[in-house]
């Protein structure tokens, strides 16, 4: 990136090839300026909101002010530039300049609003793209400073929005869990499946069997609950951040926002779950002991042994997503010492074993291997255990190809890095006409503006989508200072950050653009949150 001192002039181009197109840059769309000379009133007339009037202006924009347009001058850019270069991801120089892309819905849960220009800050990063920029380094830089604080690693804490999911029953450990409302189809479909038995255990209790049948729901899904919690202290121990826990069709999530450092904390992280399913297990066995077995209590206490042993057993089947399936992975990871083998083999022999459910759960029912005689059941049993093993069947399916697309993510997301992404942006003065502006980027090849003071300290960014939406005629006439965004904080970040630590701090402060900056201070120039996007799902789309 290049970036001018104090005074806002643009560096001299001497690495610039002599035929660099003569559109603008990344942050307009269209010509900057029409031929001939331009004017240049000596105090610029101060526009009444410009954003507001240029969406309100679709109409004047001119033909030629065109993204294609903008694209296919950007390919005439001569293959020979200077070593000096940073290539993006996909080893390209950056692409002309775009309407900005609305943010993605974050993995982790909120879904963003697309870009607006007159709104401040639109929603969560990740997304990348594939721009270039100019890497510092040449004796003729003269850049500017930026004396306030630099992100360089963890984003601010709290967190701007809370993860949601449901309905917030408490923070046990300081991690919000949420019952999302597909607990409410399960508690009923368990309600209506353990009332049946109860009518043939304990038929005098008429219809007061629903109450205990719905009283076994709670009790089945409050040790689904201890279940997680353990995975929860377990990660908390190892200071793996804890998104939320929800408790929904099927079971539990723990949400646990990093992988495991070693495949031994992998091990024990996925293994406690099931550990503790055992020991309620057992508790639950210890309980019955001194129960009348044909009463309400003693029918409860089998019910929740019996429940508990199943869940502690079908997640140590070994395949993702279940936990018997990290514990796989840890084995292959710590043999193989690449964790995205064992991510491989753990996902592949879960879908093996979705495939073993999907047939074999039917026909052990209706052999009666797995309880109750084959000829007490009926056709509508048999519908039922095959809904079951299909339900059963997808989760799992699903569960084994999310894990697989996670890995790949992981595994490409340090190629995410700040430096590589970061548009060159060249420094103007407040009262700086956004057409002179655009001229001045165009000469320096420079694909975003920062409005810095007269000593050359950076006070906001011009915004990519405000300038998109002024038309070409009034661009003589409308400040700079009208179409940017003041600086925070949270909107400086370190041009060193790189995968999941750029995607956190981004996330923490969500905006269209950020300021980058080198360690000791100095301008690197402006990261878009729609270049992170694009970068970001192609990260996701390579193959493993």
């Amino acid at each position: 990136m290049d970036v001018s001192g104090g005074s806002g002039q643009p560096r001299s181009g001497n690495d610039e090839p002599a035929e660099h197109p003569a559109d603008p840059t990344a942050p307009a769309t269209g010509p900057t300026d029409r031929s001939g000379p331009e004017p240049q009133p000596a105090a610029p007339r101060q526009p009444a909101p410009p954003t507001a009037r240029a969406e309100n202006e679709p109409a004047d924009k001119p033909a030629d002010e065109t993204e294609p347009d903008s694209e296919d001058k950007a390919t005439d850019k001569p293959e020979d530039e200077p070593a000096g270069r940073a290539e993006g991801p996909a080893g390209g120089p950056a692409p002309a300049a775009t309407r900005p892309a609305p943010d993605p819905a974050p993995a982790t849960g909120t879904p963003p609003t697309p870009a607006d220009p007159d709104h401040e800050a639109p929603g969560a990063v990740p997304g990348p793209g594939e721009p270039g920029h100019r890497a510092p380094g040449s004796a003729h830089d003269h850049r500017t400073l930026a004396h306030s604080g630099i992100a360089k690693g963890r984003p601010p804490e709290p967190r701007p929005k809370e993860p949601g999911g449901g309905i917030l029953m408490g923070r046990p450990f300081g991690v919000p869990v949420y019952v999302a409302p597909s607990w409410f189809l399960v508690a009923a479909l368990i309600t209506w499946v353990f009332g049946g038995q109860l009518d043939r255990v304990l038929p005098e209790l008429g219809a007061a069997r629903y109450l205990v049948s719905l009283f076994f729901a709670v009790a089945f899904y409050a040790s689904v609950l201890v279940h997680e919690l353990a995975h929860t202290v377990a990660a908390i121990r190892f200071k793996l951040p804890v998104r939320r826990i929800q408790l929904q069709f099927f079971g539990g999530v723990s949400e646990i926002e990093k992988e495991a450092e070693t495949p031994g904390r992998e091990f024990v992280l996925a293994f406690v779950g099931p550990l503790l399913s055992l020991v309620l297990a057992g508790l639950f066995y210890l309980a019955m002991k001194p129960v009348e077995p044909g009463t309400v209590p003693g029918v409860l206490l089998a019910g929740l042994m019996v429940s508990n042993l199943i869940v502690a057993i079908f997640n140590l089947l070994p395949g993702l997503p279940l936990d018997g399936g990290r514990m796989l992975r840890a084995v292959v990871w710590k043999l193989t010492g690449k964790p995205m083998s064992g991510t491989v083999a753990a996902a592949w022999v879960g879908r093996a074993l979705a495939i073993a459910v999907l047939i074999g759960l039917p026909l052990l029912n209706s052999s009666g291997a797995l309880g109750g005689g084959s000829e007490d059941r009926g056709g509508m049993d048999t519908v039922t255990d095959a809904l079951l093993a299909a339900i059963l069947a997808g989760i799992i399916w699903t569960g084994a190809g999310n894990s697989l697309r996670m890995a790949r993510l992981r595994e490409h997301l340090p190629e995410l890095r700040a430096r590589t992404l970061t548009r060159r942006a060249v420094p103007v003065e407040n009262d700086t006409p956004l057409s002179e502006a655009l001229r001045r980027a165009n000469a320096a090849g420079a694909r975003a503006l920062v409005v810095v003071d007269a000593d050359g300290n950076p006070l906001s960014l011009v915004r990519e989508a405000a300038i998109v939406g002024v038309p070409e005629h009034r661009r003589p006439w409308v400040a700079v200072s009208g179409l940017a965004q003041d600086l925070t904080d949270g909107m400086r970040v370190s041009a060193e950050l790189a995968g999941e630590e750029l995607l956190d701090v981004l996330r923490a402060t969500p905006a269209t653009e950020y300021l980058v900056v080198e360690e000791t201070g100095e301008i690197y120039g402006v990261l878009s949150a729609a270049d992170v996007e694009r970068a970001f799902v192609k990260a996701m789309a390579r193959p493993v």
